[in-house]
């Protein structure tokens, strides 16, 4: 049984005066933020109020980089060059993580979004591009992602921490890879199912396939996401059934 396990949510991805989930809510219930960056959501007034209402509640900031799609929040594949997308990730980076130092925090670590964040489960390139900036920028920083995905494999060659998650609230494939969300199904919003597929993962290291096989998903942190409908409930039956099973809710970075 795992003895503390992080919470985390995507968070700060509005734009503007359009805005989505509720940030505040959220950061009382999570560990660790993952702030867009302002490519596929967030802007600079949106980014530093996340980052100082996280500073205030020791909630950890996370940069959460992703493709240049504001229109696609970050998730249509986006046809772009190794180089180009280490400048990218290091671009999102360095603006999140100097605005965090601003308000007295810092990113800790670094979280790909969407569209990027499947890519890189597979894609050697995409994936080396990621670490390569994250390499550059500070390889302190831990790099979370997809057990068993190529960016978490190259991050560990080159000596950069890495840390696990499991999705909550996405169905899994039988080999592992998550459900693509133009299928029904794909996300999980039931607050009581989605508590006992988190009370699984972090019980047994498995959850149910879509395809109805366990799988096996070793985790140090748990996603949900925050633009999921009642994202607020889903992550605050999570805490409670967790910590009510003796999981502790602990930042890994």
């Amino acid at each position: 049984m795992t003895d503390a396990l992080d919470l985390n949510c995507d968070l700060g991805e509005g734009f503007g005066a359009w805005t989505m989930g509720d940030d505040d809510a959220l950061l009382d219930l999570v560990s660790s933020a993952n702030v867009a960056c302002g490519f596929h959501a967030g802007d600079p007034t949106i980014m530093r109020t996340v980052c100082e209402r996280a500073g205030a509640r020791g909630v950890t900031v996370g940069a959460h980089v992703g493709y240049q799609d504001l229109a696609g929040f970050g998730r249509r594949p986006i046809g772009i060059s190794a180089a180009e997308l280490t400048d990218h990730v290091l671009y999102q980076l360095a603006a999140l993580d100097g605005i965090a130092r601003s308000t007295g925090t810092q990113v800790r670590y670094v979280k790909p979004h969407g569209a990027l964040y499947n890519a890189i489960v597979r894609d050697a390139d995409q994936a080396g591009a990621v670490v390569d900036a994250v390499r550059s920028y500070d390889p302190r920083l831990t790099i979370l992602g997809l057990p068993g995905s190529e960016v978490l494999r190259i991050a560990s060659v080159h000596g950069v921490p890495t840390a696990a998650e499991a999705f909550g609230d996405r169905a899994y494939h039988a080999d592992g890879r998550l459900v693509s969300r133009q299928r029904p199904g794909s996300v999980v919003t039931d607050p009581d199912e989605v508590a006992e597929r988190c009370l699984r993962l972090a019980t047994t290291g498995e959850v149910v396939s879509i395809e109805g096989d366990p799988v096996k998903v070793r985790a140090r942190s748990l996603c949900i996401h925050g633009d999921t409908p009642g994202a607020v409930e889903l992550v605050r039956r999570v805490r409670e059934v967790l910590t009510a099973h003796g999981v502790a809710i602990a930042a890994f970075a």
